[in-house]
């Protein structure tokens, strides 16, 4: 897998940087919703008990036996992968899934490589012959297969198996957008930063994904990009896949799609979707810090026009916008604006059990999110035990804690009882002092 760019470069855990202004946030704060949302969707299925006890006795609870526990959870998977080639829809789906929330909170690595031209084959036929939520399943389990296989030869071979499928439904400018998920895009940009070796299949990932969202800017000028609602989703996608490979991108081709997009992605931030306004935000401030890691001297030349509009969303208080996106867009302009003004990134504090990340940079706020997005609640249990991940954030060897250290690190019930009292306290005081101000201005 190719490494991190200067300016991304993995810092220890423990380690803090000099430079950049500090705020320290849990790591599921931002995508609280979205994420109960999507883990809130279910699938009834016909296979054997593919969701009725599977959160309960295998994605979950204190397990008195790991082995027997461990022998459980794989009779399951093997039920799992044998519905996949189920004749009914629906239990195809369930059994996605499962499969889904399995490879997202376990470690299965062993279990996959034996079975992994069995699942790739299924998948494969999922994404050609299956329908909207069965492709978009069929799609998030093949990211999450990358991330399990990791980075070495069996992991690049499951990815070459299906990246032309993946790369055909994205490319296909004809075919509806329901078949064109936006879950391709990402599980596209995942596998490709995960186990792709060659730099000609980085740039032929690049290259796919860019036109994608490309078509959805003008050749020139700052004129409002018209959006379909249906195509929102996978342009957002699409971008942020970009994104993700522009970070292991070699600097000579990097110069060329710099040159390129960068006068061009201003026009998204004034599309109707918050979603696509803050990815395209947020893609612009990780193209000036490339940018600037090659040119220190580097000057925008529309910096006064670009500087204007991302003022505005930073202050955006327009009513017919949800209070939730409203809040969501000023937050991740401020720090936008912040960045490309005075080149400083807020830096964001990620704990995970007795473990801290640092992300301090966009590069790593792009790969972070990227892995967040596909591994849901399970991210922190990954950034644990999963070397892959531990590799490229630069946490070092796998911690191996006994249970006196297990039970030293928990918290009691009383102390965080006193905690949240003491935060509630000061969180009450603050907004006091605030609503005193408004009271004398009015």
């Amino acid at each position: 897998m190719p490494r991190a760019r200067k300016g991304s470069a993995p810092r220890r855990g423990g380690q803090r940087s000099g430079g950049g202004a500090r705020s320290s946030t849990q790591a599921d704060s931002g995508s609280s919703e979205d994420e109960a949302a999507s883990e809130a969707r279910s699938t009834t299925s016909e296979c054997p008990s593919l969701l009725s006890t599977a959160a309960e006795e295998s994605f979950g609870g204190d397990a008195v036996d790991e082995q027997g526990q461990q022998e459980d959870l794989e009779e399951k998977l093997k039920e799992y992968v044998d519905c996949l080639t189920d004749k009914s829809a629906k239990t195809r789906q369930g059994a996605l899934e499962s499969l889904r929330l399995a490879l997202a909170a376990h470690l299965l690595s062993d279990f996959l490589l034996e079975r992994r031209l069995t699942v790739a084959d299924a998948l494969e036929k999922c994404l050609k012959k299956g329908k909207g939520e069965e492709q978009a399943l069929a799609a998030a389990v093949l990211g999450l297969l990358c991330v399990q296989l990791g980075p070495g030869p069996k992991g690049e071979e499951l990815f070459h198996s299906l990246q032309p499928l993946l790369v055909s439904v994205l490319s296909d400018s004809t075919a509806s957008p329901a078949v064109r998920l936006h879950q391709c895009a990402s599980a596209l940009g995942l596998g490709c930063y995960v186990a792709a070796t060659d730099v000609q299949d980085l740039v032929s990932c690049l290259t796919c994904l860019e036109g994608v969202f490309s078509r959805s800017c003008g050749v020139g000028g700052s004129t409002a990009p018209v959006v379909p609602v249906s195509l929102q989703g996978l342009l957002c996608a699409a971008l942020q896949a970009w994104a993700l490979l522009l970070t292991i991108c070699p600097s000579a081709h990097i110069s060329r799609i710099l040159d390129r997009q960068l006068p061009r992605l201003p026009q998204l931030l004034s599309s109707e979707s918050v979603n696509l306004r803050m990815a395209a935000g947020e893609t612009i401030a990780l193209l000036f810090e490339l940018t600037r890691d090659l040119e220190e001297d580097f000057v925008y030349e529309d910096m006064e026009a670009l500087c204007s509009t991302l003022r505005t969303l930073a202050t955006d208080s327009n009513k017919y916008r949800a209070k939730a996106d409203r809040r969501r867009q000023r937050s991740t302009f401020r720090s936008v604006l912040h960045f490309v003004e005075g080149g400083e990134c807020e830096e964001e504090t990620v704990r995970f059990g007795l473990e801290v990340l640092y992300v301090d940079s966009w590069a790593r706020r792009r790969v972070y999110a990227a892995f967040k997005d596909a591994l849901g609640s399970g991210m922190h249990h990954h950034l644990q035990n999963n070397e892959l991940l531990r590799d490229i954030f630069g946490l070092g060897p796998v911690l191996v804690l006994d249970a006196t250290a297990l039970k030293a690190c928990k918290i009691s019930r009383f102390e965080k009882h006193l905690y949240n009292a003491a935060a509630f306290k000061a969180r009450t005081k603050a907004r006091s002092r605030v609503r005193d101000k408004r009271a004398d201005i009015l």
